[in-house]
């Protein structure tokens, strides 16, 4: 039993046809098997057969999707066969092999919109931990949603231990818990810095979806936000999402440890 990462879309295949493509890929990027369809046969019943046939060399527990245009097509084919989708933008292995083909898989993303207004909470700041304490720190606590999937464990990734991991603290008070559900059920991926007129940061969640998470023109924060960024950067894009009910450091809400996509 595997994962599997797919991606079924529309590419030039050099001889002036555009057919259909399929690359299936596991997350060790040994197992690789691809197929392509005119346009007239894409669609999920070719797809349950192509999925059918790679079964037979490695059998899939869940399929991996971060193409949104690929989603559907490959959910229905998958129900069929009883297995699990789950959508992400994580596929490096499938990201690496397409970058081998020279096909451009940049998603197109929506304008952010704003945080829904009954979620804002009542302020936030940027932080940093080293590297060593991101997992001890919090891995024990009672925090009812907590995100510390091994795969970015700092000293996994070789990150020093002194390593300064950044993040964004948001005391939430009343409105934490209610907050902390609404941005686990977007699939928080990672937080991004934007220079701009204001400046802000960018919540990226699910697959292409964006949200304002705050706005500033203050020279104060501009200059911590720059550190933010830098620190991202330097950590491999690792930072992390932290939500209190206040500033008492005793309880806490909700714990993401996020990573930038590679094109930072």
């Amino acid at each position: 039993m595997a994962i599997w990462q797919v991606d079924f879309y529309r590419y030039p295949q050099g001889n002036g046809d555009n057919l259909w493509e399929l690359l299936i890929c596991d997350d060790s990027g040994q197992f690789r098997y691809n197929a392509t369809c005119p346009p007239h046969q894409a669609n999920s019943t070719w797809l349950t057969v192509q999925f059918q046939q790679a079964c037979q060399q490695l059998v899939a527990e869940k399929i991996q999707v971060f193409r949104p245009q690929a989603l559907s097509l490959i959910s229905t084919a998958a129900n069929n066969l009883n297995i699990a989708v789950e959508a992400t933008r994580r596929a490096p292995q499938l990201k690496a092999w397409l970058d081998e083909k020279h096909y451009n898989y940049t998603i197109e993303k929506a304008p952010p919109v704003p945080l829904p207004d009954n979620l804002l909470g009542e302020t936030w700041r940027f932080a940093a931990l080293p590297a060593r304490d991101v997992i001890t720190e919090f891995c024990d606590r009672p925090i009812p949603i907590l995100h510390l999937p091994d795969y970015l464990d700092p000293l996994h990734l070789g990150l020093p231990s002194n390593q300064p991991i950044p993040g964004i603290i948001l005391y939430g008070g009343r409105q934490s818990m209610p907050l902390a559900r609404w941005i686990q059920t977007q699939n928080p991926v990672w937080i991004n810095y934007i220079p701009s007129n204001p400046d802000g940061l960018i919540l990226e969640a699910g697959l292409a979806e964006r949200w304002v998470f705050s706005t500033f023109e203050d020279e104060e924060v501009k200059n911590a936000a720059r550190i933010y960024q830098q620190r991202q950067i330097a950590a491999k894009g690792l930072h992390f999402l932290l939500i209190q009910p206040d500033d008492s450091g005793i309880t806490y809400t909700a714990m993401w440890l996020l990573q930038a996509e590679v094109d930072l």
